[in-house]
C-alpha cells in the first residue's frame, strides 16, 4: 500500500516564485506550481551547497540559484553545466489543495 504525506496546501507556495521548500521524511524538498501541476524535487542542488526554492523557475525548468545550472523539474535531468547530477523527484498528489508526497522518493 502506498504511503502519502501532507506537507504543504497548494496555496502555500509563492505565487512569486512558483516554489516552495518543505521537510518531508527528514529532508528538503522543493515544491513547484507549474501551470497544470505540482512538481517536487529534492530542494539542494547537488552541484553546491544552494536551495532550489531560491531558484529562478521558467517553463518548467528550475536554476540553481548559486552555479546557474538548469534542472527540467518534471525529470529531474541537468539541461546545462555545470550540473550533471539528476534530481531526485517525489511523486505528488493533490487533493482539496492539500499537496501530499509519496513516501519514498520516485
Amino acid at each position: 500500500m502506498d504511503t502519502w504525506k501532507p506537507v504543504a496546501l497548494v496555496a502555500d507556495i509563492s505565487p512569486d516564485t512558483g516554489t516552495l521548500r518543505v521537510m518531508h521524511e527528514g529532508e528538503g524538498v522543493c515544491l513547484y506550481k507549474l501551470p497544470d501541476e505540482i512538481c517536487a524535487t529534492q530542494d539542494r542542488c547537488p552541484h553546491g551547497n544552494a536551495s532550489l526554492a531560491d531558484g529562478y523557475l521558467e517553463d518548467g525548468t528550475i536554476e540553481c540559484p548559486l552555479h546557474q545550472g538548469v534542472f527540467d523539474i518534471r525529470t529531474g535531468k541537468p539541461q546545462c553545466p555545470p550540473v550533471t547530477t539528476d534530481l531526485r523527484r517525489y511523486e505528488v498528489r493533490v487533493e482539496a489543495d492539500t499537496i501530499y508526497l509519496k513516501a519514498e522518493a520516485a
